[in-house]
């Protein structure tokens, strides 16, 4: 009972804090003419992808327009500076709980300056449509949305240490789930017409195909089974339970998260360039033409491979397995299971990467066969983070429960 009623609780707190990160999206920032920015924004493609974290929040220019993203950027910069920078890396690995939180401090540090940097920007690209500009104006604009990240990032954090689930992922999951009514409330059909409703059909089958392979790709893992100092002579006799789990998209949602911001660069540049033979080219990297697939499965595969070796290191790996005086069967400690582990996570990156450029294309291609474009501007990127935040926080809850059943046992 009382289980039921602290996660009750913190579901509430949960919900609370959602409700009000999104009413804050739609207190707009004074002095800015919001009808022609609207209009003048609603083609740009690099606006339209960042409204996906946003919630729509660059399009209303409201208090927390900026929402989770320098959160998210400054995280990830620091992801990169602690592979880069020894001192953060023995912050993070050897200093245990008050390394991380000073990991922790420093990413909020880094979320401020971003969020002054990211904010500053803003109020310099909206001069155009502002009806008094001066510098009164720059600093209310800058002040105001840097407070609304800062909210935004606390928010986040009280849902992740008193909620449920992770309060970023949580976020960007509501500001997902907030554009779909957009797509949907202009699309109706006659159910009457058999050749709509076979499309329909086609549609759905699609859809809960593309969920299921999303679910693989977050789910699958290669088990590689590792023996102990003990079991040496009886090989025969491997323990089930002893493996070491190698995600089958060890980059998560990442890779095509930064292939897709690539990609909408050149649709910007193609709107601002004047230059005709630039304009030919980049043409060419726009969606629907030549070489738009193949760049964009050049990028999803580079930045697979690019997270992968910033998550995972096989030497540190082998490294791990020495000191506790495990091997791989067959595979001698030292280089050659730090090669082993190399070539079997290179294949496995190979996989995810491929599987995730499918993804990607599910868009287009349930487009192509169905005619209904109410899922495209959704996109591969926000499929796969809707997927594996409801799998976490499905995880995370049922972990929860589990834990308070023990725990009530003990006692």
């Amino acid at each position: 009972m009382k289980t039921t009623q602290t996660l009750k609780q913190k579901i509430v707190i949960t919900i609370a804090l959602l409700l009000f990160a999104r009413l804050g999206i739609f207190i707009p920032v004074p002095g800015i003419n919001h009808e022609s920015f609207n209009n003048d924004i609603i083609q740009n493609g690099l606006v339209n992808f960042l409204n996906i974290f946003s919630g729509g929040g660059l399009s209303t220019i409201g208090i927390f327009a900026l929402g989770i993203v320098p959160y998210i950027n400054s995280s990830i910069i620091i992801q990169l500076l602690i592979k880069i920078i020894p001192e953060l890396e023995t912050l993070q690995k050897d200093e245990g709980e008050i390394g991380r939180q000073k990991i922790t401090q420093i990413t909020r540090y880094l979320t401020f300056v971003w969020a002054i940097i990211q904010s500053s920007l803003i109020a310099l690209w909206l001069k155009p449509y502002v009806f008094n500009w001066n510098n009164s104006f720059l600093i209310d604009c800058i002040i105001t949305l840097t407070t609304g990240s800062i909210i935004t990032m606390w928010f986040s954090e009280i849902i992740t240490e008193y909620g449920i689930g992770n309060g970023t992922s949580l976020l960007i999951f509501q500001n997902i789930i907030s554009n779909i009514p957009k797509n949907l409330q202009n699309y109706t059909f006659n159910i009457n017409n058999k050749e709509k409703l076979i499309q329909i059909i086609i549609f759905v089958i699609l859809v809960i195909t593309a969920l299921i392979i999303n679910i693989l790709i977050q789910e699958g893992t290669r088990k590689i089974s590792i023996i102990s100092a003990k079991q040496l002579g009886r090989t025969n006799e491997l323990n089930p339970q002893s493996y070491i789990p190698l995600k089958l998209n060890q980059g998560g949602v990442m890779p095509i998260v930064f292939a897709s911001a690539s990609m909408a660069l050149p649709s910007y540049l193609y709107q601002t360039t004047n230059n005709a033979q630039v304009l030919k080219f980049i043409k060419l990297l726009l969606p629907n033409n030549l070489l738009y697939f193949p760049l964009y499965c050049a990028l999803i595969i580079s930045f697979s491979y690019f997270y992968s070796s910033l998550i995972l290191n096989p030497m540190d790996v082998s490294k791990n397995l020495k000191k506790m005086g495990a091997t791989i069967p067959n595979i001698r400690p030292g280089s050659e299971t730090t090669l082993y582990l190399n070539i079997i996570i290179k294949k496995l990156t190979f996989i995810g990467a491929s599987f995730l450029f499918f993804i990607a294309l599910l868009p287009s291609l349930l487009y192509n066969i169905t005619a209904i474009n109410t899922f495209r501007g959704l996109g591969a990127t926000s499929i796969l983070i809707l997927v594996g935040v409801a799998i976490d926080t499905a995880k995370q809850i049922q972990t929860y429960i589990i834990s308070k059943q023990y725990d009530n046992m003990m006692k």
